[in-house]
């Protein structure tokens, strides 16, 4: 199976204005690939495939001054990452979801680029990840990286960059216990087993929203378009992200503790959208009743 392990980056400046460079290339062939997607099929109604677009990466990078020293990986997996944005476009309009075209993306509006053979563009060189066209980048290590290394993304985040990897990983079994559990989630306990323990909301959203208030007022006073008010956004986004932390870290210990517990977790498998339907019903059934008698 494959896993993924995310770790922490901390490039020089110089490392960090070539990772910059380098997911701008990427954003503006994104969009290229998809202008060039939308406007062969808006006047000549013909469709252009993810392989038809690989064969012009070579084309690109001897054209493109700025895609010259990008690895051809790193572009074939931003064509790759558009294919799979359009397979999902076609999977909701063929479930009759709501679609969602594909979208240009805006400055802020693409996070990561990445590399999909180890060896060929990234490899481990010590303590460090070595990345063509950037260097040798520090990591923090703070745990050990397990099974194949297969393909690694590099992804900005408002803290900072991350390295993603993914590895091919054999999952080890755990100790038998022969304990079964249910497990109910709900809204007055965040979980209950059936073995009677409960688990409180946490409610990381209302404890932060002091400090929220505060972050989001500084961004609405600066002025568009400014230097502050960057600052201000990052500022917020930084806070947002450690919300997302604090839940994201919850919720693994959480569901760490029930697997060593039990071998076997039942959930119970809720349609939201019939539950509302049905109680939309329900209350109609209720007033309909109540004007008859």
């Amino acid at each position: 199976m494959l896993k993924a392990f995310q770790y922490r980056m901390y490039p020089s400046k110089p490392q960090e204005r070539k990772l910059e460079a380098t997911r701008e290339t990427c954003r503006r062939w994104y969009n290229h690939l998809l202008a060039e997607r939308k406007t062969a099929y808006a006047e000549r109604k013909e469709p252009i495939g993810k392989y038809e677009q690989l064969r012009r990466v070579k084309e690109h990078k001897a054209s493109n001054p700025w895609a010259a020293d990008v690895h051809s990986h790193v572009l074939q997996v931003v064509v790759a990452d558009l294919d799979k944005a359009f397979q999902a476009f076609f999977r909701r309009v063929k479930a009759g979801q709501t679609a969602g075209y594909p979208r240009f993306r805006g400055r802020n509006r693409f996070a990561s680029f990445g590399f999909k053979e180890y060896g060929n563009g990234f490899k481990i060189d010590g303590r460090r990840v070595r990345v063509s066209g950037i260097g040798r980048i520090a990591v923090r290590w703070h745990r050990p990286l397990e099974g194949t290394i297969k393909t690694l993304r590099l992804i900005k985040k408002a803290s900072g960059w991350y390295a993603c990897f993914s590895v091919e990983y054999t999952p080890q079994s755990l100790p038998a216990t022969g304990r079964d559990v249910g497990v109910d989630v709900g809204i007055a306990s965040l979980m209950t087993t059936s073995d009677g323990a409960r688990v409180p909301p946490q409610h990381w959203y209302r404890r932060e929203q002091k400090k929220l208030r505060v972050l989001q007022r500084q961004v609405a006073r600066r002025t568009k378009g400014g230097k502050n008010r960057r600052k201000a956004v990052v500022q917020l986004q930084r806070h947002h992200e450690r919300i997302a932390n604090q839940r994201k870290d919850f919720l693994n210990k959480l569901a760490y503790t029930l697997i060593q517990q039990y071998d076997c977790i039942a959930v119970e498998h809720l349609r939201i959208t019939n539950m509302v339907k049905n109680r939309h019903l329900a209350k109609a059934s209720w007033m309909q009743g109540g004007a008859t008698s």
